[in-house]
């Protein structure tokens, strides 16, 4: 099969689809991989090692598309790539779908294949995700944090407080991967951490493995109660495929102290708080309320050799099932590809996709 890696053209993002030791061991199998010029250089990888493991570098952003049966990415299409995906194509990155109609639209027309990262599902875990959930929930205490200081804006708060100083308060919504990945990490700098779920059963879970965190049944009331002495807010719903529902109304936000940080790691499903709108990192917050909004949409990108890392160590697997068996073998080899199918031959195939922009849905018929 012909491969293409282009190179991220979405503003602030330097990770990269493959690493060159997967290009390697696709090209030992047979397949032709075509890689764009500097693709790898924001993660460290230049075009030397690409060369040394087989690839053919092409200069222009066009050809990754052009040559490819199966284009790999880190980021969906933007407008300007809309035209290069061509029916038949399988189309393999992350997608958010789900708060993302003109996209949606444009891939439908495109008559690609489009498998979403963010939905292959295996035993009810997202292993595709997880790895930059990790990376998102870790960063989100990070630079809540530093946007917390005075001259940033902040409270000027400083989280693990220290002798004499009562700790500040982090209030995590959401006790999945990149939840208990904020917690882990706001609990290690010493600041008093809460974590509101909705599921008992992961709220047991959480009690047993994080003893220095607090778990709150997530309701609207108890919201209400916290946010008035909550220093920083991180936003961690996901309903997987859907858009995050919104659990911070304007109105709520306004209990919450002036110089106070929210971080919504969901944005990249539109944000679970109805003041988050998508910012970069190159333009990373503003202020709503009173209330610091760090709402950046690709939040690993920051880290974009770990996260190029810890992307490719999962999704590597998979692309050599597409790569050898094409789409429906792979699925039949993986059956949690099924839940990846987001789109396919100008159909909705995603249930929470569909429901989402009010779209036909019809089943993977692989």
């Amino acid at each position: 099969m012909k491969i293409g890696v282009p190179k991220e053209i979405k503003e602030q993002e330097h990770r990269v689809a493959l690493l060159p030791s997967v290009v390697y061991g696709l090209v030992k199998l047979g397949h032709e991989v075509f890689v764009e010029r500097n693709a790898g250089s924001g993660s460290g990888y230049p075009d030397e090692e690409y060369e040394r493991a087989g690839a053919t570098l092409v200069a222009e952003h066009e050809e990754a598309f052009q040559r490819a049966d199966l284009v790999v990415k880190v980021k969906e299409p933007l407008p300007p790539e809309y035209p290069l995906l061509r029916p038949g194509q399988i189309l393999f990155t992350y997608l958010h779908l789900a708060a993302n109609k003109p996209l949606t639209e444009a891939l439908l027309r495109s008559g690609v294949m489009a498998v979403a990262y963010e939905t292959v599902e295996v035993n009810r875990r997202l292993p595709l995700l997880e790895p930059m959930s990790e990376i998102a929930g870790r960063m989100s205490i990070i630079v809540g944090g530093y946007f917390l200081a005075k001259h940033n804006g902040g409270k000027g708060v400083l989280l693990g407080g220290v002798p004499g100083v009562l700790p500040g308060n982090v209030v995590v919504i959401g006790g999945g991967t990149s939840g208990v990945n904020a917690a882990r990490m706001a609990t290690g700098l010493g600041a008093e951490v809460t974590i509101l779920e909705v599921d008992v059963e992961r709220m047991r879970f959480l009690d047993i493995t994080m003893h220095t965190a607090h778990t709150l049944y997530s309701n609207e009331a108890h919201l209400l109660e916290m946010l008035p002495r909550t220093d920083l807010l991180i936003g961690a719903v996901l309903v997987p495929g859907a858009r995050a529902p919104q659990l911070i109304t304007r109105k709520m936000l306004q209990l919450m102290k002036p110089g106070s940080v929210l971080v919504d790691i969901a944005i990249d499903q539109g944000g679970c708080c109805e003041t988050s709108r998508a910012t970069t990192h190159h333009d990373p917050v503003y202020v709503e309320e009173g209330v610091i909004h760090y709402c950046v949409a690709n939040m690993p990108g920051a880290y974009a050799r770990t996260a190029t890392q810890a992307l490719t160590n999962v999704t590597a697997h998979y692309l050599e099932f597409i790569a050898e068996s094409g789409l429906d073998g792979a699925i039949r080899k993986q059956p949690g590809l099924r839940q990846g199918v987001n789109i396919m031959d100008g159909k909705v195939t995603n249930q929470a996709v569909a429901a989402a922009h009010g779209l036909p849905y019809t089943p993977v018929p692989i």
